[in-house]
């Protein structure tokens, strides 16, 4: 018995030390091929964060005429109620009750609750009401605003807003223009073909965009080869500015050389005309301009209202007597400028109608007359004298500030 059992542990002994080795050959066999195959990149995974609701989002509209601020902000669940207490609560800032058509609004949300909201008051300032304090709270803003003074050139082939706009610039650029040289060119009577102008202004840009054009600093007008000059000087003891000569002579004259800044001449100064209503030959004292209605009319020289309403076939018209003996009449306008009544005084420039068709007219248009002692002379023709010239005391100054801003109009290539 003894003999067998040691045999029996003997062979146990001998599979255990087989398949231990076996094992292990095993383990080292897989170790090997390990080594021999590329690693498996890891598997790349992309983690999408969830959005955000909390995000403010910005909801922009602009506001129409007729309008209020509870009609504006119904329609994004504000209540009466709620209207009233921001309104309220801005008074002491901005008057809610006088938002102005045309400018926008922004409403900013986050999740389901408008927290702020901003209303442009011009193209530099906008009111922003946090809806969120409580009270409401509000403040006026500014927008970064940048200044760039350029030169700009141009050449007329049909009009003064033409050349403007394929200089790349607005209307608006062509009427402040006509308004510094109307004193001495009529832009509809005197331009020619081959006229040319090169100005200097200084452009606004708010947020980096185009905002709007500052004052014109100086401008260089060639009309049918007489040459005319200006230069903007803003006089150091009452802030107010004029545009003078080089030398410092005025280019003001008395009158203006017409009521309207831009406008086409239908019908000129003549003793005998056929009257287009009556259909009979007749004197007709004054130059017509056909322009839309609602054109603005401005007087062209300070004076007196002496008359202003209805004057039967002239329509409505406003009357003006000026220094030196002369009247100035504007018939047919559509309305009156505010504070436009018999008495008032009124300064060369200034708006005291607007273009219409009444009275006997067959389409919109101003008829436009001067008198000078009481008799109808030619607006077109007559010559005015000049206004007084930059004060004495003035010159050392105004030519220190006007040379540099010679040197940069007249030779753009070297100065700029």
């Amino acid at each position: 018995m003894k003999a067998r059992t040691r045999i029996n542990r003997k062979k146990v002994l001998a599979v255990a030390i087989i398949l231990l080795l076996l094992a292990l050959a095993t383990i080292i066999l897989l170790l090997t091929r390990d080594k021999e195959r590329p690693l498996a990149a890891p598997e790349a995974t992309l983690t999408v964060p969830e959005p955000d609701i909390r995000l403010p989002v910005s909801e922009e509209f602009t506001i129409p005429a007729g309008k209020t601020i509870t009609d504006l902000l119904a329609p994004y669940g504000f209540s009466p109620a709620r209207v009233i207490e921001i309104r309220e609560a801005v008074r002491p800032v901005y008057d809610l009750a006088k938002i102005p058509a045309g400018q926008k609004i922004s409403l900013l949300r986050r999740g389901e609750d408008y927290t702020a909201f901003q209303l442009d008051l011009d193209p530099e300032r906008y009111l922003e009401v946090n809806l969120e304090a409580r009270p409401p709270s509000a403040s006026i803003k500014s927008r970064p605003v940048t200044r760039q003074l350029v030169l700009i050139e141009g050449i007329i082939k049909d009009s003064l807003i033409a050349a403007v706009n394929q200089a790349g610039e607005q209307d608006l650029l062509a009427l402040m223009m006509a308004e510094i040289f109307g004193w001495v060119i009529d832009f509809f009577v005197d331009l020619r073909q081959g006229d040319n102008f090169r100005l200097l202004v200084e452009k606004k840009y708010i947020d980096g965009r185009f905002g709007s054009y500052g004052p014109i600093l100086a401008a260089r007008f060639v009309n049918r080869g007489q040459v005319f000059e200006a230069y903007r000087y803003e006089f150091p003891d009452t802030g107010k500015a004029d545009y003078f000569e080089a030398g410092g002579g005025s280019l003001r004259k008395e009158f203006l050389k017409s009521p309207l800044r831009y406008a086409r001449i239908t019908s000129r100064f003549s003793s005998s005309r056929l009257h287009p209503i009556r259909k009979i030959y007749r004197p007709h004292y004054g130059i017509d301009y056909a322009a839309p209605v609602g054109t603005p009319v401005q007087a062209t020289a300070d004076g007196v209202v002496t008359f202003a309403g209805w004057n039967g076939a002239a329509g409505r018209m406003v009357r003006i007597r000026h220094r030196n003996a002369y009247e100035t009449m504007y018939l047919h306008l559509k309305s009156l400028a505010a504070g436009i009544k018999t008495g008032a005084r009124v300064e060369g420039g200034q708006v005291i109608g607007y273009v219409g068709l009444s009275g006997e007219s067959t389409g919109p248009h101003l008829d436009y007359r001067l008198l000078y002692h009481g008799k109808y002379v030619n607006p077109l023709s007559w010559k005015f004298q000049p206004a007084e010239p930059l004060p004495s005391r003035y010159r050392a100054d105004f030519e220190k500030k006007v040379q540099g801003l010679k040197m940069l109009l007249l030779f753009p290539l070297t100065y700029l």
